[in-house]
């Protein structure tokens, strides 16, 4: 059995659940997560997107590129999910606003290429030049 998990937005206007494994879970790299973010990197937790679900209030979007939407609350501001066309059966959620982040530990980083030079998380976790889909 799957365990449910929830999370959602700092002013709790955006509520969500999922079931699905905490598993897949990588520290993102990248220039687009940085400064759609305001952080140095971004930890995703990717889930089945059959299995997610808002509970409370409707998301605002932004297509931050051609393959990219992200979704935020319109209210605070907090960054809550991105969906991308390369992974079309997944969501990614952002592990900081899981209700229990301290159980989604990450497996790996990606877009490394692209770290901040002076940044060093999790050094012993496996490392992807960029997110390898395949």
């Amino acid at each position: 059995m799957t365990d449910i998990h929830s999370g959602g937005c700092q002013c709790a206007a955006l509520r969500y659940q999922f079931q699905a494994p905490l598993a897949d879970i990588a520290h993102c790299h990248c220039s687009i997560c940085r400064r759609s973010t305001g952080g140095i990197l971004v930890t995703w937790i990717s889930v089945p997107l059959a299995s997610f679900k808002w509970l409370a209030g409707e998301p605002a979007s932004y297509a931050s590129s051609s393959s990219c939407t992200r979704y935020f609350c319109p209210r605070c501001g907090a960054h809550l999910a991105l969906f991308t066309r390369i992974s079309p059966q997944t969501l990614d959620v952002t592990v900081a606003t899981l209700d229990r982040p301290e159980l989604a530990a990450a497996d790996r980083h990606i877009w490394v290429q692209s770290r901040l030079p002076w940044l060093r998380v999790d050094p012993q976790l496996p490392e992807e030049e960029q997110e390898f889909l395949g």
